[in-house]
């Protein structure tokens, strides 16, 4: 007999990568829009997570259209994490569209119309449709297939039937499973097999616009076709989009704009903003800044923000605070988690001292770094002697900060006067 070759089999896992927010789950309230202390990915920030709850639950019932929300905050206190947790606690129907304020001077169209595209990616239409289908028990399958192979096309016939008539049904056949692993047993379906119903789909503006404005149709979607649509296309769609909502056949789900680096538009920006918003179909805009009173961009003048006063004064302010020292280490316990590294109690409090003192982002940065130093060693835990390892291969912004301050004399175009020019100026004043 024959020996029987046995095939290697493996395991495939799904790789997914790690982003700095990819342990966000939601803003971490209750029923009751009371945010826990740890929950869904989220720490500390309870002020500013419950009131983004309650624009989240004003999203859904559709009671804050033309308005605006301003995270505003030191950097590393949460902002962007509280705008991925809104868009995890909105669902997947509601539309987020995420954009910074940086990509508008790099992309190969207008700033004008590359907001415009994000606003209609961010307003979703739910469009429902009545289609007719044959829906029944099967009873019997039959396959005839042609005497010569390849002479002529399989056909088939497949008998339905439900509680109250049967039928026939013939058309061209392949070989299927009659039953797989997800096959799910239900009742014979009453009245007749010939129905109508109703299918709804959710699409966004955008897409409606790409699909109508491009010669290669619905496939643009997937060419990344960046072009822009004119204003008589969107015109016509907005026409045909209303005329649906009076017949009832389409539904508006006004979603939310995340503008990261709002300080980084310039004036023509945030006047198109100011009128976009009010808009009858235009999405929640939420914008974030970590900056203070600075110069607003394309003039001469400085805002609170970066943001001038008339649009700064249409936006609901969410103030996010530095975290403590507590919120700092159940973070870093998060992102172990996430990161899938083991630290000893020891590694986890030198951690914290090292974020608390420098700042959490560079903190969470040396997680990885130690579990590969911890690995080097061939530890299974990542111990204080691992962090201090690479804490002193890479430097934070203080450290090197002070170094360039010691050593500004061996750079190029140094603009911090040393103590020996200070003397000469001086010398040079009094003389």
């Amino acid at each position: 007999m024959a020996e029987l070759e046995l095939l290697e089999t493996r395991d495939l896992t799904r790789i997914e990568r790690i982003g700095a927010h990819s342990h966000i789950r939601g803003l971490g309230l209750d029923s009751t829009l009371e945010p826990r202390s740890v929950s869904d990915g989220m720490v500390g920030q309870t002020t500013a997570r419950k009131a983004a709850g309650v624009i989240v639950q004003m999203v859904k019932d559709g009671k804050i259209a033309g308005r605006a929300v301003l995270l505003a905050g030191q950097p590393g206190t949460g902002k962007t994490a509280i705008a991925m947790g809104m868009s995890k606690s909105l669902g997947q129907e509601t539309p987020f569209a995420m954009l910074a304020g940086s990509q508008l001077f790099s992309l190969e169209m207008s700033k004008t119309e590359a907001l415009m595209q994000a606003f209609r990616k961010a307003i979703g239409v739910r469009i429902k449709e009545e289609t007719e289908v044959i829906e029944g028990e099967v009873v019997e399958i039959q396959i005839d297939r042609p005497a010569v192979s390849g002479a002529a096309s399989k056909t088939g016939k497949l008998t339905l039937k439900a509680t109250e008539m049967e039928t026939v049904s013939f058309s061209r056949s392949r070989d299927y499973d009659a039953m797989g692993p997800q096959t799910k047993f239900v009742q014979c379906p009453d009245g007749e097999l010939q129905k109508r119903k109703e299918v709804v789909h959710c699409v966004t503006l955008h897409e409606i616009d790409v699909i109508n404005s491009r010669t290669q149709g619905f496939l643009a979607l997937f060419t990344g076709d960046t072009g822009e649509t004119s204003a008589e296309v969107r015109e016509q769609i907005d026409t045909k989009v209303a005329e649906w909502r009076e017949e009832g056949k389409a539904e508006i789900v006004p979603g939310v704009l995340f503008i990261d680096e709002v300080h980084m538009l310039d004036i023509e920006c945030f006047s198109f903003l100011n009128r976009a918003f009010e808009n009858e179909m235009a999405p929640i805009l939420v914008v974030a800044t970590n900056r203070g009173i600075t110069t607003i961009r394309g003039t001469n003048y400085k805002s609170p923000h970066g943001i001038p006063i008339d649009f700064l004064d249409c936006l609901l302010i969410i103030s996010t605070q530095p975290y403590t020292e507590e919120e700092i280490c159940k973070i870093l316990e998060i992102r172990c988690q996430e990161e899938d590294v083991e630290m000893s109690e020891d590694g986890k409090v030198l951690l914290t001292k090292i974020g608390v003192d420098t700042s959490l982002r560079y903190a969470i940065h040396l997680i990885t770094s130690a579990a590969l130093a911890c690995q080097k060693r061939k530890g299974k835990l990542v111990e204080m002697e691992d962090i201090s390892r690479v804490y002193e291969l890479f430097w934070d912004v203080k450290r090197s900060t002070q170094y360039l301050i010691e050593y500004q004399s061996h750079y190029m175009f140094n603009e911090v006067p040393t103590g020996e020019q200070e003397e000469h100026e001086a010398n040079a004043m009094v003389s």
